[in-house]
């Protein structure tokens, strides 16, 4: 049996025009600003004037460590939405935003599959509606007017060996993760090693996604830390006076995205920090307007639950007062069997035994989810090749845990092949069984939240860290800001910092190579291992095949 691809599913897409998606959530169009007949963003006086309404339930979707037989959790998270709103619910979805690097490197788009996706798919992957641009911009202004204000005389005493703000291109480029500036003389400034990140992990695209509103974001981008004096006390983005230009970037960006499904549901698509280098979820203003409009909000958090997930609850529920009333975790049979250590090109073949080995993995998520107090349920995410006996093979396995798994055929039959799962999502929900709580209290410190998440989430052994990151972390502490979050830079591939090491893997140690201050998000970035916060391109990247057809459509984004 031949099946469709996901672009040829989302051409052939009815959409309707984006004032009647706004519609359904009592949006109207004057509060609606359309980019297009089929994307908008919502007005921030809409936004401020549903603030008093009581909250919908709130679902998170997460995942196993993803493996590259893919997981589908942004295809579960759409097609939930759809499922919940065919059985009754107001249901409106919340993702992330596409960042252009890794769509152009190993990635191609993310907008779900199948018959679970949003649309417009290549507008959203490729420059939507300009937020990441803004972002960029921003950024890089600060870093503009750093070397200046060095340039014309230092007046705030910056030590320019201590300039800790890099600049940001939306794009994987290793030759830019080390770099020197301003060569070619007197006139160019002082020459002096520096680099580039990619977007997404820049402080300002987490500011943007954790603000409440534009006077959080502005006070937020005046407490980044940019630099340090010979005395080694901070300069901040304030102390630049770059943080009001920087809002007039943002003001636009600010604002969520809303766009629709294959099936004409609303969904929110707004932010987009990476969960490796970053806290991995969609905007605080996205995710709490839909809260306010919608019955159900169904969101996700990037990559397995060890990352996405424990930094939505650490951090993203924490500063934003949320707390999830369920979540749906995503695993696959194929991904079951490569943690249980068969090869991508025997996936095909039946291995109930594999598939029992693989297990572990998807056990250690359930039990780290639990215990930040929230029920679980496990979402099949069902490909063709898998057999009765390895479905049932993963559901006896999760009802051993104190959970129940339920097949999902979201990408081949849209909302029809979720219903069982958005009835079990709506238990779970009502039952109020929910009772979340935070990982660690903000007043614990900051070494050991970093223990804390190692030893119960990543069942590592111990912490490895020299005396000079030590210090640094009591310093922060002394200068005030021991009662932030850490948010933990590691490889998703794995519970451990090593990506090869699969299953549900004890006895590793988690070794910290750097500590970042993101004093105007609000967290601490723990740099573990090997993991570059400037992504490089494949041998062959994706950007090879994408191309524009005869017809003017594009090809290879998907």
């Amino acid at each position: 049996m031949s099946y469709k691809s996901d672009i040829e599913i989302a051409r052939e897409a009815k959409k309707r025009p984006i004032q009647e998606i706004g519609a359904k959530l009592g949006i109207s169009s004057d509060d609606l600003l359309p980019y297009g007949h089929d994307k908008a963003k919502v007005s921030q006086s809409f936004i401020d004037s549903v603030q008093d309404r009581p909250n919908g339930k709130l679902i998170l979707v997460t995942a196993i460590n993803p493996t590259p037989a893919g997981e589908g959790k942004t295809t579960t998270t759409v097609g939930l939405g759809d499922g919940l709103n065919r059985i009754g619910k107001k249901a409106a979805i919340c993702i992330r935003e596409a960042s252009l690097g890794p769509n152009f490197g190993m990635k191609g788009g993310a907008a779900g599959g199948g018959y679970a996706q949003i649309v417009p798919m290549e507008e959203m992957n490729l420059h939507f509606t300009g937020d990441f641009h803004a972002i960029t911009s921003a950024h890089n202004l600060l870093s503009a007017m750093i070397d200046n204000h060095i340039y014309w005389g230092n007046e705030l005493g910056i030590d320019d060996r201590r300039v800790v703000w890099r600049r940001v291109v939306d794009m994987n480029d290793r030759a830019l993760r080390d770099i020197v500036t301003s060569l070619g003389g007197v006139s160019n400034g002082s020459p002096r090693q520096t680099g580039f990140d990619i977007t997404v992990a820049s402080e300002v695209m987490a500011i943007l996604c954790l603000a409440k509103n534009l006077a959080d974001l502005q006070k937020r981008l005046g407490d980044m830390i940019v630099a340090y004096r010979r005395d080694k006390s901070p300069v901040y983005c304030r102390d630049i006076k770059a943080d009001g230009a920087m809002t007039v970037l943002l003001k636009d960006a600010m604002q969520p995205n809303l766009v629709q499904t294959l099936e004409n549901n609303p969904a929110f698509v707004h932010g987009g920090p990476f969960a490796n280098i970053a806290h991995g979820c969609n905007s605080v203003t996205a995710t709490t307007t839909a809260l306010k409009i919608a019955d159900y909000v169904v969101t996700e958090a990037g990559f397995g639950a060890d990352l996405g997930a424990e930094k939505f609850m650490n951090i993203k529920c924490r500063k934003a007062g949320l707390a999830p009333d369920a979540v749906v975790i995503v695993a696959t049979v194929r991904a079951m069997k490569m943690n249980g250590g068969v090869a991508k090109a025997d996936l095909g073949a039946e291995n109930v035994e594999a598939v029992k080995k693989g297990c572990p993995n998807l056990g250690r998520h359930i039990a780290n989810v639990k215990s930040f107090g929230v029920p679980v349920v496990v979402g099949i995410n069902h490909f063709v090749s898998d057999t009765d006996a390895e479905v049932q093979a993963v559901k006896d396995y999760v009802k051993a845990q104190g959970a129940e798994a339920i097949l999902c055929k979201h990408w081949a039959k849209g909302s029809a092949g979720i219903e069982d799962l958005a009835h079990k999502v709506v238990q779970l929900a009502e039952s109020g069984s929910a009772n979340f709580a935070p990982l660690y209290p903000d007043e614990m410190p900051l070494f050991q939240k970093i223990e804390t998440v190692a030893k119960r989430i990543y069942h590592a052994d111990e912490v490895i860290a020299d005396k000079s990151i030590r210090e640094q972390l009591k310093a922060w502490e002394a200068a005030g800001y021991g009662n932030l979050p850490v948010c933990m830079a590691k490889t998703q591939y794995s519970f451990s910092t090593d990506p090869n090491l699969r299953g549900a893997p004890t006895g590793h140690s988690v070794p910290v190579r750097e500590v970042r201050l993101s004093a105007g998000a609000g967290f601490v970035v723990v740099i573990c291992g090997e993991i570059m916060t400037m992504p490089g391109l494949p041998k062959v990247p994706s950007a090879e095949t994408i191309r524009l057809n005869d017809e003017g459509q594009i090809e290879g984004l998907f």
